[in-house]
């Protein structure tokens, strides 16, 4: 699935989702997205078209990182580093 694709899914389905849910189904739906294996890159490219799907987008590149930042703490505390 290319960003075109992403987007486009999304613009047909936001219209008929509730505005006090609208963030919590970008969430899902890039979720989703990554479950089926859309890569970083091609959600980076859909980043500028709609901003309640930049702000979902973003958020997983957080939770991400913090992961990251997690793991390497636990491995730098394991050995004392």
């Amino acid at each position: 699935m290319d960003e075109n694709q992403i987007i486009d899914i999304w613009s047909v389905f936001k219209e008929y989702i509730d505005k006090k849910s609208v963030n919590d189904v970008a969430e899902r739906y890039v979720d989703t997205l990554v479950d089926y294996g859309v890569s970083d890159l091609t959600l980076r490219d859909c980043l500028g078209q709609d901003n309640v799907l930049d702000e979902a987008i973003e958020y997983l590149e957080q939770q991400e990182m913090y992961e990251q930042c997690k793991k390497l703490y636990e491995v730098k505390k394991k050995y004392k580093i």
